[in-house]
């Protein structure tokens, strides 16, 4: 399943929408994706699964990439 991941860049960063970014990362679960992420000290806001057409449509963006970990 591919999963994507809104974040800030610093841990210790206060989330605001305008400083919010995200990445694509495929998992088996939420709490799977969540374990991969830990070492990279981001602050994450959420996780969503991304699949039927909204998938589709994440996929048509110039900016999809899946995060190989």
């Amino acid at each position: 399943m591919i999963f994507k991941v809104y974040f800030q860049e610093k841990l210790t960063e206060v989330p605001v929408r305008e400083n919010t970014q995200t990445v694509y990362v495929e998992g088996e679960s939420e709490r799977d994706v969540r374990k991969k992420l830990k070492a990279r000290s981001i602050n994450i806001e959420f996780v969503q699964l991304v699949d039927g057409d909204y998938l589709e449509y994440e996929q048509h963006s110039e900016d999809f990439k899946v995060l190989e970990i």
